[in-house]
């Protein structure tokens, strides 16, 4: 290879000469190197988490073992949102063992305005939850105390009240007061079922006045609302307890906030229609912990029942 040289100069005069390479022709071949696999490209394996093993909480974004939520009574444990519970989840955590008895459970809705895919969508609802109809009613006992309780399930058309929910809510109250027991009416629904039409917007009044003669053999009703409780079910009997009491972040109202704000043109307080923005406006009258519930009932009950025994077991 040739080279060339070039002379280091220093004061004192020439110090020495340095030879130095010429730079390799123009049409050399170039030298590779082996790159280095990055992290996440198609070499790797990425590990595959089986679904339904963990839920995304829609509050705060945590991923949460879905395990871990169950026994939370699907409560997030890092922010406290309260997610939606089954009808039959809810009433286990209430009630005391093997004391709930169901009552009504065959009972189905009818086609009766032959409304379009009416048929379809319940027999896909009762496939999915394994429920005849929204709401689960029963007698059953919370500490000492026997109750009539109904619980309404959203997984079923959205918790929405046609003539079954109506008809099956109106035979709990009379059963509850024939035998002297209070009632517990647990909500969440988005208002009246329009498949059903007229028959539907019915069970507001025939749900209230079994209320009314229930008030009148002075006998306490507690409802509890929860996510969300809105529409007829909230113009009826929802709102008509002795003690109304939310679980925390509820939304509560008739209409929802979009179509209230449409309709006035106004602008709308902060934290409108949730439990805490209406307890401070007197709507409700206590906000309760989804894991406090049961012990919360069991004092309001003590108290309604002060000075009453109990009787023989």
């Amino acid at each position: 290879m040739d080279t060339t040289s070039f002379i280091k100069k220093t004061i004192g005069g020439v110090m020495q000469v340095e030879p130095a390479l010429t730079p390799p022709p123009a049409n050399a071949e170039q030298t590779s190197f082996a790159k280095k696999p990055k992290v996440g490209s198609s070499k790797s394996k990425k590990r595959e988490i089986p679904e339904g093993l963990w839920i995304k909480c829609p509050a705060c974004d945590v991923m949460i073992f879905d395990k871990e939520l169950d026994e939370n009574l699907q409560v997030c444990p890092k922010c406290q949102q309260h997610l939606p519970i089954a009808s039959r989840e809810r009433i286990h955590s209430l009630v005391e063992t093997c004391t709930f008895q169901e009552m009504d459970a065959e009972m189905v809705s009818v086609d009766i305005l032959k409304f379009a895919s009416y048929k379809s969508k319940l027999e896909r609802d009762r496939k999915a939850t394994m429920l005849k109809d929204a709401v689960v009613t029963g007698i059953g006992k919370i500490g000492v105390h026997t109750v009539a309780l109904g619980v309404m399930d959203f997984r079923f058309m959205g918790g929405s009240m046609g003539a079954v929910v109506g008809e099956k809510l109106t035979r709990l109250i009379e059963r509850g007061t024939e035998g002297g027991w209070p009632v517990i009416v647990i909500s969440t629904s988005g208002g009246a079922r329009m498949q059903e039409g007229a028959f539907s917007l019915m069970q507001m009044a025939k749900t209230s006045a079994a209320l009314a003669y229930h008030a009148k053999a002075r006998l306490p009703y507690l409802s509890v609302l929860t996510n969300n409780s809105y529409g007829g079910v909230m113009a009826s009997y929802a709102a008509l307890g002795d003690l109304n009491l939310a679980e925390p972040g509820a939304m509560i109202g008739f209409a929802g906030p979009r179509v209230i704000k449409d309709t006035t043109h106004a602008d709308l307080p902060p934290g409108f229609q949730t439990a805490e923005f209406l307890l401070d406006h007197g709507l409700i009258d206590a906000i309760v912990h989804r894991k406090e519930m049961k012990a919360q009932l069991i004092k309001y009950f003590d108290y309604f029942a002060a000075g009453k025994k109990h009787p023989a077991a």
